[in-house]
């Protein structure tokens, strides 16, 4: 047996409620950050998409070096890791510490061999370093003792270097390079300045600020040229991005409009409105050099518009922002599956990408998800709530409530939903109560086979009850798990069940003979999390808080497949999208395809 690394659905930028998300771009490919992830996705190539999750603490900013070589990211502990993009082995070529606190945001010069990192430190609050040795190329000094947050840093590409930063304390100080050294500070803004970008050309560079302000400035010597006052926004600019020619300015601002600029007139050519609200408000936005202008909305969606067309997105980028906690394939449609998240939402994904459930869903982490015999689609979140998903695409209005807080969730033949919950299991069916269990034992997972429902419990044993449609009755109970057993999955048959634990350890139980038949399924380290069988029931796949995933083999159990390290904080579902085609989400928010090959 062996596996292929196939196709990446990558997470969205995550944001942060009155806070700037930096963005950067190179060539056609967007680069941003997501807990520890940094990303790199291709616009013109959505299955290109990578990710780095070499950081220790969560990633703040990363940009790609004028090169297309190196990526250097950098973290909330202040480190700047420099990495190799290059070829699939991402090796590192350096890494610093460069401040004592949280990186805001970095840039490289036009050779790519200096950086300059800034954000909120304790002693200094911006580093100017050589990318191969670390070794510093000046200082980076001049704001307010008091506030010197430092939101921004913008380098001049062409010589004579040049470097300009922005920060809480509503000023700019334009340094002199290289080695970089204060120059003068520029108060134009009357708040915070948000961003500060040079244009491609290295003749000007240009700042924004929760002032709502747009200011022009000469590149070389610094010099104020002017403000942008015909239609202003309304509410703070987040960002601003340059045009690969360097006449046209894009800004994005928390009034939830995106702003194209004519530099030369200093006029808006056009607006885009976004909606309204918190989760369309604009915290950040990049240009590539493939001409698409990307903006970020706080919801987490990347709105990629066309300066030529329309008065909307060409296209949005959706995309889950936190960690993925549960997910299943679409028994009614094959390549299709949901994925739902820590905050609660539920992404339905197709060939053409992921899509919000439209309609009210949940309010708290979704903890499972299970598809019926007849298509239909049921999910239990932290919110207390039983919902349906109605064709894939929105939330049925009805919802039923449960007892306690729902750990997991399975259907019978007969379309009974079963909830395994804190306090028992509960049997659902159009939005009513139809029954529930009170066991001595507290629940913890759930799997359903015909009428047959397997519920493993916290006290390290799998019962079998038998579902007449009105009541549950107990049949068998299988023991040999070392710990709360986290997750159980009938074989398609219905023939067998695997039962894996809080250990790492997954026993193979003979569902008719009520026996074990392997527990040498038990290569995980840590808390098993989901188990999915393939279609002929000869292989079933695990993925656990290990980070790993393993597919094992019923007739040889000895024999498996390892795909280590798959996704930085654990791997929570573990699903077939087809036939030899197996999918694997978790704690970074994206979801993972692998090409299985079962050799005779």
């Amino acid at each position: 047996m062996s596996f292929k690394k196939q196709d990446l659905y990558p997470c969205n930028p995550a944001t942060a409620r009155g806070e700037a998300t930096k963005l950067a771009s190179s060539g056609d490919k967007v680069v941003y950050t997501n807990g520890r992830t940094v990303v790199i996705r291709d616009l013109k190539n959505p299955s290109a998409a990578v990710t780095y999750a070499g950081h220790v603490q969560n990633t703040t900013v990363a940009r790609i070096s004028p090169s297309g070589y190196y990526c250097a990211s950098g973290d909330v502990t202040g480190t700047v890791r420099i990495w190799d993009i290059v070829g699939e082995d991402q090796s590192l070529k350096g890494e610093y510490k460069v401040i004592s606190g949280r990186i805001n945001d970095l840039e490289w010069d036009g050779e790519s061999k200096r950086i300059i990192a800034v954000g909120d430190g304790r002693d200094k609050f911006g580093h100017a370093f050589m990318m191969d040795s670390g070794s510093s190329t000046g200082e980076i000094i001049g704001h307010s003792k008091v506030s010197q947050v430092i939101n921004a840093v913008a380098i001049r590409h062409q010589r004579p270097f040049r470097a300009a930063t922005a920060a809480d304390d509503a000023t700019i100080i334009f340094h002199q390079g290289a080695p970089y050294k204060y120059e003068k500070t520029i108060k134009t803004h009357v708040k915070f300045v948000q961003d500060v970008r040079y244009a491609p050309s290295g003749d000007h560079f240009a700042s924004v600020g929760s002032d709502a302000k747009i200011f022009l400035y000469e590149g070389k010597a610094g010099e104020t040229l002017g403000e942008f006052t015909d239609s202003p926004h309304s509410g703070s600019v987040m960002a601003c991005g340059w045009s690969p020619d360097s006449k046209s300015l894009v800004t994005s601002s928390a009034d939830c409009t995106v702003k194209l600029w004519d530099v030369e007139a200093r006029k808006a050519i056009t607006t885009w409105k976004l909606g309204s609200g918190v989760n369309h408000q604009q915290v950040g936005n990049t240009w590539t050099g493939g001409d698409d202008i990307v903006s970020l909305s706080m919801s987490g969606d990347l709105n990629i518009f066309d300066k030529r067309v329309g008065d909307k997105p060409a296209r949005v980028l959706n995309g889950p922002q936190k960690s993925i906690t549960t997910a299943i394939s679409a028994a009614s449609s094959p390549g299709t599956f949901f994925a739902g998240t820590a905050d609660g939402r539920i992404l339905a994904y197709s060939d053409s990408g992921y899509v919000h459930l439209e309609g009210e869903g949940h309010s708290a982490l979704v903890s499972g998800l299970a598809a019926a015999p007849d298509g239909k689609v049921y999910s239990v979140g932290f919110d207390d709530r039983v919902r349906e998903i109605d064709g894939g695409k929105s939330f049925v209005p009805a919802v039923s409530s449960t007892a306690s807080q729902p750990r997991a969730v399975t259907v019978a033949s007969d379309s009974t939903v079963f909830v395994a919950e804190a306090s028992g299991v509960e049997a659902v069916r159009s939005n009513q109560k139809v029954f529930e269990l009170k066991p001595k034992f507290t629940p913890s997972s759930v799997a359903a086979a015909g009428m047959t429902i397997a519920v493993g419990g916290e006290d390290q044993k799998v019962r079998l009850y038998e579902w007449d449609g009105k009541a549950l009755a107990e049949a068998a109970t299988l023991e040999g798990n070392k710990g709360t057993v986290s997750a159980v999955a009938f074989s398609p048959d219905g023939s067998l069940l695997a039962a894996g634990d809080s250990s790492g350890k997954i026993i193979l139980f003979d569902v008719k003979k009520r026996e074990s038949v392997t527990s040498r399924w038990s290569f995980h380290s840590a808390r098993i999390n989901s188990l999915a069988w393939t279609a002929d029931g000869q292989h079933c796949a695990s993925g656990s808080l290990d980070t790993h995933v393993y597919v094992w083999s019923v007739q040889k159990p000895m024999r498996n497949i390892a795909i280590k390290n798959v996704g930085p904080g654990g791997v929570s579902a573990v699903f077939w999208v087809g036939d030899g085609q197996l999918a694997s989400a978790g704690a970074d928010g994206c979801v993972r395809t692998w090409g299985i090959t079962f050799h005779a």
